[in-house]
């Protein structure tokens, strides 16, 4: 199980000690949030922030780009130090050539997809990428709560994944606390980003150990006692 905190919800102020004190406190994966104002309404952070926290930490870095034209940022965050980087399914036909143009400059690749989108969408690229990111929340804005209708997609992703031996990770992004991180590990999840989830605790150490407690119970003992029930394409 991965855990992932947001970095949408630390201190900006201290971006670098943020970072050092995730790592510190257990996490696996340091989560960025990329936004463009166009894709999503807000505007977060661009490569020179990962630039700068690159040699703070040993932590895997994670950018999500929710951005309209992520074609530009592909090379710039690659270059700044990102272990993946993740685009939206609905960018549509320009999809397959950024997925090629990520795993071309050697990094991990990662897929989107937001709650309106029906999950069928994403079936034709499940064997390019390293994970599936299923938004639980309308992506934008952090804190906002977790969306349960997004349940049936993770249940979805999973059946793809056992029934055509894949092995891409499932990730669950927004709303993401003690309580909804364990239900989308019982549905089949096993990366699991929060921002006010975590760094909004009194103990960065304690809640990342309590989170990882909680979806390790939770998470079925194999991918074969998984639930069945597929998602409706």
């Amino acid at each position: 199980m991965i855990i992932a905190p947001s970095l949408l919800a630390a201190n900006f102020g201290r971006l670098e000690k943020e970072a050092l004190r995730a790592e510190q406190a257990g996490a696996d994966y340091l989560h960025l949030d990329i936004m463009d104002g166009h894709f999503v309404p807000n505007i977060s952070f661009g490569p020179e922030v990962v630039r700068v926290l690159r040699p703070v930490t040993k932590l895997f870095l994670e950018v999500h780009l929710m951005c309209s034209r992520p074609e530009i940022l592909l090379a710039p965050f690659a270059q700044a130090g990102a272990d993946r980087m993740t685009v939206h399914v609905e960018l549509g036909e320009q999809v397959n050539a950024l997925l090629w143009k990520i795993k071309s400059l050697g990094k991990k690749v990662g897929l989107a997809i937001n709650p309106p989108t029906a999950i069928g969408v994403v079936q034709p690229f499940l064997e390019q990428i390293d994970l599936l990111l299923i938004m639980t929340v309308n992506p934008g804005f952090g804190g906002q709560p977790f969306i349960v209708e997004t349940l049936p997609k993770i249940q979805q992703a999973q059946v793809w994944r056992r029934d055509k031996s894949l092995d891409y990770r499932i990730e669950v992004d927004g709303g993401i606390n003690f309580a909804t991180a364990a239900e989308c590990a019982r549905a089949g999840a096993d990366t699991f980003v929060s921002g006010t989830g975590l760094f909004g605790q009194r103990s960065l150490k304690l809640a990342i150990k309590r989170m990882r407690k909680l979806v390790k119970s939770a998470r079925p003992a194999s991918r074969d006692s998984q639930l069945s029930t597929a998602y409706q394409l």
